[in-house]
């Protein structure tokens, strides 16, 4: 038979217990919709399953699953079969390839974390205008000296688990990688480096005589702005949008995700999950690779 959809359940990096349990009652949901179901396919034993199905749309499939209660703690991906391994993928920096936020980070060196933390958790719950609120927020940093960026990105700026082997592995596939961030250049060239992306694109900090001015150089990199990198770049490889991925966790992110054959939201803020195709609330990012089909054994270790 020829399998038009998938569903991928993947429990949680840290649980111990199986979720084969899960993956037997969601096929035989499945099958009691209507859905003719091959199988479950491991692509990680006990961690990572696929359930190729057809003759069941995926809302409809996911409404059944959800109304018998199996997807509420594991992170699960209903997609349709092709096109799985996306030939571009874009990602978010802050909150999702690394741990922090840095402008929250830098602000707590100028002593203005708490104002700062403010206006980035009203900007990522799509609340503020994110030129208005970046704007706001780069003129509490001036005066910081160049050294204390450094320091911020050698003491706190970690990377999120899975990071490097995400994209090590779609790059091994042949996958274009790009880091896109409403954050600084200062860090996403660094991050660049370290986890492997092809390319970085953010916004830059202007300094007088070592320190920051409290401005940045405009325009300032928005949604609007990863969104137009996501489509520049899929002409420019002349992809399909089934070919692309993108993944984030804030309002910031939301065109992309949107505009993105698979859009992701990684253990998000509510407006950004509910974008999203697929959500990932509760394991790493090499999750995303098993949303692909990847089987553990395929993972480039990094």
């Amino acid at each position: 038979m020829t399998q038009k959809s998938v569903l991928t359940l993947v429990a949680d990096h840290t649980a111990q217990p199986t979720i084969r349990n899960i993956a037997d009652a969601a096929r035989q949901t499945l099958i009691e919709a209507g859905a003719d179901c091959a199988a479950p396919d491991w692509l990680d034993t006990d961690r990572a399953v696929d359930i190729l199905f057809d003759g069941l749309d995926t809302e409809t499939a996911k409404t059944r699953l959800v109304a018998a209660g199996l997807l509420t703690e594991i992170d699960y991906c209903l997609q349709p079969s092709g096109f799985r391994r996306k030939k571009l993928f874009l990602a978010d920096m802050d909150s999702t390839i690394i741990t922090v936020e840095c402008i929250d980070e830098l602000a707590d060196f100028a002593g203005f974390r708490e104002e700062v933390s403010a206006i980035t958790e009203r900007a990522m719950n799509g609340e503020l205008d994110f030129n208005e609120a970046f704007r706001a927020r780069v003129a509490m940093l001036k005066g910081l000296r160049e050294e204390i960026l450094q320091q911020v990105f050698e003491e706190r700026v970690t990377l999120t688990p899975g990071a490097r082997t995400l994209v090590q592995t779609m790059r091994a596939s042949g996958t274009y990688t790009a880091l896109v961030s409403g954050g600084f250049t200062f860090f996403t060239s660094r991050v660049r480096e370290i986890v492997g992306f092809h390319m970085d694109m953010s916004n830059e900090l202007l300094f007088d005589d070592g320190a920051l001015t409290g401005v940045a150089a405009e325009p300032i990199l928005n949604s609007s702005a990863k969104l137009n990198t996501l489509e520049s770049l899929r002409h420019e490889y002349s992809l399909r949008r089934e070919e692309t991925a993108a993944i984030g966790d804030g309002a910031n992110d939301i065109p992309m995700i949107e505009a993105a054959g698979l859009g992701v939201a990684y253990h998000a803020k509510a407006k950004a999950a509910a974008a999203a195709d697929a959500t990932i609330r509760f394991g790493d990012l090499t999750t995303l690779l098993y949303y692909q089909g990847y089987r553990r054994s395929e993972f480039v270790q990094a």
